[in-house]
């Protein structure tokens, strides 16, 4: 619920909080996949990684739904399918960089993980490079793709039977 309250707090708009929120449980099932296939157990390496995976996963998605609302307010971008668009492929860099570091830093824990000392590393790497999949693939096609069915707040849509006002012209369409 904390969690919750802190988007609320973030993004002022309990519809787009819910959004993020009920994402994140989505962005562990690599992880989760991950840990089940090559694990067997969770062990508390693999605990530290889902909570890794969750802390990527959540700072993606503010920074993807932050740069849409950014765009719309202060680039006058209007709202549809070209904002959601331009806003996922402007942090499409950022967010695979974070996903490709990340994952060759983990890699050579994952490649020798059966030796003495990587007990809890191993775990852990596994598991964050299972989340980091999933949760990177939700970051840039879901999360856009929600965003764009509920993004957009009652007092930006137009008003139902109300004519739509021409920027050229400056007259009912």
């Amino acid at each position: 619920m904390l969690i919750l309250l802190l988007l609320q707090a973030a993004f002022q708009n309990w519809k787009i909080s819910w959004l993020e929120f009920l994402t994140l449980p989505m962005a562990l099932a690599g992880g989760v996949l991950a840990a089940w296939l090559f694990l067997g157990t969770i062990t508390l390496g693999a605990l530290v990684g889902f909570f890794t995976v969750l802390g990527i996963a959540a700072r993606n998605g503010i920074l993807m739904i932050s740069h849409f609302r950014h765009l719309e307010k202060y680039e006058h971008e209007p709202f549809g399918p070209a904002l959601v668009l331009r806003g996922a492929s402007e942090r499409l860099s950022p967010i695979l960089m974070t996903a490709l570091a990340t994952a060759l830093a983990l890699a050579p824990l994952v490649f020798y993980g059966d030796r003495p000392g990587q007990e809890i590393e191993y775990p852990m790497a596994v598991v964050i490079l299972g989340g980091l999949l999933t949760s990177t693939l939700l970051n840039l096609f879901v999360l856009p793709a929600l965003y764009l069915v509920i993004g957009r707040s009652k007092r930006d849509a137009p008003e139902a039977g109300a004519p739509e006002v021409s920027e050229t012209a400056g007259a009912p369409a």
